[in-house]
């Protein structure tokens, strides 16, 4: 290793993901810093006080990475002599990451940003990334979509999720899930079950966990093309052949106001304005504007994501709890989702707030963002907090439950009313469709990787031709070869 006469110390700010990915690629086995402590901020609740342990921080770590508070931060500058912070977490605003970077530069350290070309792996398949602008925006249905299209195009497809390690991170290196069994056997949450059971309904498998280079090199074996299934609204963890960024008209503005979601716009190939049956003309325009202002040469698909429901008769008259999304409730910062719309659509008497009748962990969740509303977000990052939220159904007075999670918590949960269940696909509107882009992006990686092989087979032949030239190679000087055999005497 070289020498390195001042090494910098490093506290690197996450929430349990990319984070990580941060400190593997760039970090880990670099001898001009030390990582001396991860924090967690508040938007992952219980993902402190563990340590990212030492089989994953590698032989420079023997004792593993203190993992923390973020509000301890100013007792753990001068304790660790750090002199740079690292900003590692996604879906907050500008002003927001202006407060911390502001915090910090107070605590006397340098402030960082790292970008793709620090963070992103490069696959030798091809890559579709789906990110989006905000969280709930729609990569989901998005995603399916996308591996819908591939699959009839006759590609195996294996799809990448962005991480969620909120358990043991020490047996979440590398984690592939293929069945139902898959999910019990890692303990997956309420919040990695909605993002891994959709694709496994569609036989689609899943990788995900820790470690994105082990993860890439497993997924390669089995995939002709990789889908990145995007968390928040963070960019890529690989290199993408296809970037596809999901917009939301129903928060004009945010994709311009958000990080890393305006990078995401920037970086676009294709931008996905989603869930437009169900805005104002004048907000589909406005974010319309801002894709032709930040990123003029990107192609925008029109697109909506209309719901079904499984029993609409059990809504009409009633008093309706809805069930929404956790994470776009709270930092997604949604005033509604598919739940309000089916309810109001199939003629609900009235949406019931639950907030008289919230327990432990989901009333800490609802302290923390008092923004929700009258709304339940399906929060079920532990035990705990799935058997709080279990209480909190079963205490509302309300005669129907409506189910709009991207899984089906009526399996995972008992309720004591009738639960209606929401479903909800992405739908283009028009031209240009997924297929097209995606059929595009197929043919110019097969002619680059052709022509990669021609090449591969003229250097090949070039170098057949220059050893032929050349004839027989001759031993050096000294050097022993085979025994001539002796000349036979006459």
């Amino acid at each position: 290793m070289p020498r390195v006469s001042r090494i910098r110390r490093v506290v690197i700010m996450g929430a349990g993901g990319r984070d990580f990915h941060n400190f593997n690629t760039f970090f880990k086995n670099r001898p001009e810093y030390r990582v001396v402590a991860f924090t967690a901020s508040t938007q992952i609740p219980g993902i402190d006080a563990r340590r990212y342990p030492s089989s994953l921080a590698g032989r420079r770590y023997p004792k593993g990475i203190p993992i923390v508070s973020e509000q301890d931060l100013p007792k753990l500058v001068p304790e660790m002599d750090v002199d740079e912070v690292v900003f590692a977490y996604s879906d907050v605003s500008h002003e927001y990451v202006m407060h911390k970077a502001s915090w910090v530069a107070s605590l006397g350290c340098d402030f960082r940003i790292m970008g793709p070309k620090s963070t992103m792996l490069k696959s030798r398949v091809p890559v579709v990334a789906v990110t989006a602008v905000r969280t709930g925006s729609g990569k989901s249905q998005t995603t399916r979509k996308v591996c819908e299209v591939l699959k009839s195009m006759g590609k195996r497809v294996v799809a990448i999720r962005h991480p969620m390690p909120y358990g043991n991170l020490s047996r979440q290196g590398v984690q592939r899930f293929e069945t139902y069994a898959d999910l019990e056997r890692h303990k997956c949450t309420i919040e990695e079950r909605e993002e891994y059971e959709p694709h496994l309904d569609r036989g689609t498998i899943v990788y995900a966990g820790v470690d994105y280079a082990e993860i890439l090199h497993a997924a390669e074996r089995e995939a002709e093309v990789i889908v990145w299934d995007g968390g928040n609204n963070d960019f890529s963890f690989f290199k993408p052949d296809l970037q596809i960024v999901v917009a939301d008209p129903h928060r004009p503005g945010h994709e311009r106001s958000y990080h890393p979601g305006e990078t995401n716009l920037r970086l676009a190939d294709v931008v996905v304005i989603n869930k437009e049956t169900t805005t104002d003309y004048r907000n589909i325009e406005a974010v319309r504007r801002s894709v032709q202002s930040l990123n003029p040469d990107a192609v925008i698909i029109d697109a909506a994501s209309p719901i079904s429901v499984d029993h609409p008769d059990r809504i009409r008259g009633k008093r309706a709890l809805v069930i929404e999304d956790g994470p776009t409730l709270t930092h997604g910062e949604m005033k509604y989702g598919a739940g309000v719309i089916a309810a109001q659509r199939y003629g609900a008497k009235e949406i019931v707030d639950p907030r008289p009748w919230l327990v432990g962990g989901i009333k800490e969740t609802f302290a923390q963002y008092p923004a929700i509303g009258p709304l339940l977000p399906a929060m079920g990052y532990s035990k705990e907090q799935i058997r709080d939220l279990e209480r909190t159904i079963n205490a509302c007075e309300c005669d129907v439950v409506i189910v709009a999670t991207p899984i089906d918590l009526r399996r995972l949960l008992t309720m004591k009313r009738p639960a209606v269940r929401v479903g909800y696909e992405l739908e283009e509107i028009g031209r240009p469709k997924l297929d097209d882009v995606i059929g595009e992006m197929l043919a110019r990686t097969g002619r680059a990787a052709a022509r990669t092989g021609r090449a591969a087979a003229r250097a090949g032949s070039v170098t057949a031709r220059a050893a032929k030239k050349a004839g027989p190679s001759r031993p050096k000087a000294g050097a022993r070869g085979p025994r001539a055999k002796p000349r036979r005497k006459r």
